[in-house]
């Protein structure tokens, strides 16, 4: 396994982080190197980008929701078989959790993971004082090893070369090269629609282009040798396989529901899980011979007519967890589970129907931020008073039609709130759990298909 790593970090969000990754990830494959990508904090759309460009399943790295060790332990799992791997930062460089400390930055995680760094510039407009900028960056935290600048936006070649004379002089490091503020380059829009399109390659043509166009002006062999990095080792693994397929779990798995951690599936696979995939919206009803069902994260109200239309499958998932069949619903699998869901056109589709109540889709953000997440009575994920980490993402409220009993309780920036449903073994929710923040939940829920599957 090679231990060149490289994070790819911006001086604020929006500086084209998420383009220079992208086009960097497709140059080096051009090169003939394979290319593993990660993305720091807890955003599932653009490692879809990169899974599409490198061909490998990018992961997650998140230094709040995550302790250090298993930031470290899903680097090296996930650097197996690459040549260099490309960490894609969060927001700023120094932005995380805290405005008082570096928790959950970008800077933090290229500190676990001893990782160089580039720092992506937005140079528009400025010359001599981007150089001002990097060296800001420099001395804020020294411990960074940032080893390279790619200046973004430059007006011209000419532009270029004024940047890069000033911040080489004042900063003593390589300016590895640019792209021209060109609308052409700018990523299409990470709405929630994006995900359809990666998966039917309609994007890999603007990809292509973006490669050619970092191999012309970024000196991407340079960027390749300040990539070399020291291995990184753990001290015990949360991945080692503890038992073989002792139970069977199904994951609706499709272009409405891929909100998912690869380490949750894995960290399933390792309790004794095998995993069974299938497609609601293609019409797949639950698969025979499953103990329990995972619904995971996505966009059902993009497909919500489909999802509608395919009755056995809502029919055959209803009866699954009406007869006590062991079942997470994270946000979109949540909103499926809901007796309708009403489009921002008002347009009402009926979902699945074991969760009292509907859901409405609005134009505004409803909730963003990371959770620390709690037991209520009753919950068999986080029996033992257990807390978990993970966030809450999504434009839709809920609105029950009965009381009911939530499924735990959250802490966000604004307090404690009680969240979610919870009925018999049913846990549904807004909140997306990384199964990495308490891997004891996965032997609980493991340990709750077991009793199904006996019981059943």
């Amino acid at each position: 396994m090679s231990s060149r790593r490289l994070v790819i970090a911006g001086t604020g969000s929006g500086v084209g982080k998420t383009t220079l990754t992208i086009g960097l990830m497709s140059a080096l494959r051009k090169k003939g190197y394979t290319v593993q990508g990660f993305k720091c904090g807890p955003d599932y759309i653009d490692p879809t980008y990169h899974t599409a460009v490198t061909g490998r399943i990018s992961r997650n790295i998140d230094s709040w929701m995550l302790n250090h060790e298993m930031v470290k332990e899903i680097v090296i799992r996930g650097s197996e078989g690459a040549d260099i791997s490309i960490i894609e930062g969060v927001m700023g460089f120094f932005d995380g959790k805290n405005p008082l400390n570096n928790t959950g930055s970008t800077a933090e995680i290229s500190l676990i993971t001893e990782s160089p760094v580039v720092l992506v510039v937005n140079c528009a407009s400025m010359a001599r004082s981007a150089a001002a900028i990097v060296k800001g960056f420099q001395e804020f935290l020294k411990e960074a090893n940032i080893v390279g600048v790619i200046a973004n936006r430059v007006g011209s070649e000419g532009h270029f070369k004024i940047v890069q004379t000033a911040i080489q002089q004042e900063c003593g490091i390589p300016v590895l090269g640019y792209l021209k503020k060109d609308e052409e380059l700018s990523i299409p829009e990470r709405h929630l629609g994006l995900i359809p399109s990666v998966e039917r390659g309609e994007l890999n043509p603007f990809f292509d282009q973006l490669g050619d166009l970092v191999l012309e002006t970024v000196d991407v062999d340079t960027l390749y040798e300040l990539a070399n990095a020291s291995p990184l080792e753990v001290k015990e693994s949360q991945f080692k396989r503890r038992e073989t397929a002792a139970v069977r779990i199904a994951v609706a798995r499709d272009a409405a529901f891929n909100f998912y951690y690869q380490e949750n599936l894995e960290m399933l696979e390792a309790s004794g899980a095998e995993l069974i995939q299938f497609s609601p919206l293609k019409g797949e009803i639950l698969p025979e011979n499953v103990d329990g069902l995972y619904i995971g994260g996505g966009f059902p109200e993009e497909f919500a007519q489909e999802l509608a239309e395919n009755t056995e499958v809502k029919s055959s998932i209803r009866s699954a967890i009406e007869n006590g069949m062991p079942t997470l619903a994270e946000c979109g699998g949540f909103m499926y589970l809901t007796e309708s869901l009403e489009t921002t056109d008002e347009k009402n589709y009926e979902m699945v129907g074991i969760i009292p109540g509907k859901v409405k889709m609005q134009t505004k953000l409803a909730a963003l931020g990371y959770r620390e997440i709690t037991s209520e009575v009753g919950n068999f994920l986080l029996e033992g008073n257990l807390i978990a980490r993970g966030h809450e993402f999504h434009y839709s409220t809920f609105h029950p039609r009965s009381e009911f009993q939530s499924a735990y309780q959250t802490k966000g920036m604004r307090g404690y709130k009680q969240e979610g449903y919870r009925n018999g073994s049913l846990i549904a929710g807004y909140t997306h759990f990384h199964f990495g923040s308490c891997p004891r939940l996965v032997e609980n829920w493991v340990k709750k298909c077991k009793e199904f599957k006996e019981n059943d």
